[in-house]
C-alpha cells in the first residue's frame, strides 16, 4: 500500500475532506507531488484540475519537494528592522536560491515567515526548527556552512 493510500484510508471519500487529505499528505511527504495529486483526485473521484486548483489557491501547499534543510527567515517587525532583507540577500548569495526555492542538490529550501517568535534575538533564522539569532553575516555563513558539511 502506498504512503498516500495509508493516509487517505482513514478519510471518508467526501469531497469536503480534500483539503484535509492534502494537508495530511504534505505533512508526510513535505509537498504535493504530481502522483499524489492524481491519487487524491482518484480517491475523491474529482478531476485533477480541481485538486490542483485547491493546491494552487492555498499558500500552505507546496508543489516542489523541500530541501533536506528548510531555512526560514523571520521577517517580523523586530527582524525586519534589524536586517531581515540583508539576511535574505546573504543566504541567496551563499546558497544560490531565493525565497520559495530549493537548491539543485536538494540540500536547502528557503522561505520567509511572518514571525518566529524570537524578537529579542533579531535578526533570526531557523533551520529545520533550530533557531539562530543575533545574526550578522559571519554568524549566518557559519550556520549555513555547518549544514552544508552535514550534507
Amino acid at each position: 500500500m502506498s504512503e498516500v493510500n495509508s493516509v487517505l484510508q482513514n478519510l471518508d471519500k467526501d469531497r469536503s475532506n480534500l483539503i484535509k487529505a492534502l494537508q495530511l499528505v504534505q505533512e508526510t511527504a513535505g509537498y504535493v507531488s504530481d502522483d499524489t495529486l492524481m491519487q487524491i483526485s482518484e480517491y475523491f473521484s474529482v478531476a485533477p484540475v480541481e485538486v490542483e486548483g485547491i493546491v494552487s489557491f492555498y499558500a500552505q501547499f507546496k508543489r516542489v519537494k523541500p530541501g533536506k534543510n528548510v531555512v526560514s527567515i523571520c521577517d517580523g517587525t523586530a527582524c525586519h528592522i534589524k536586517g531581515a532583507s540583508l539576511i535574505s540577500n546573504w543566504i541567496s548569495d551563499e546558497i544560490g536560491i531565493k525565497d520559495g526555492e530549493t537548491d539543485q542538490d536538494g540540500l536547502f529550501s528557503l522561505q520567509t515567515v511572518a514571525c518566529l517568535g524570537c524578537c529579542s534575538l533579531a535578526p533570526v533564522i531557523s533551520v529545520n526548527g533550530e533557531v539562530f539569532g543575533n545574526l550578522d553575516r559571519k554568524k549566518l555563513l557559519r550556520v549555513l556552512r555547518q549544514y552544508k558539511k552535514m550534507g
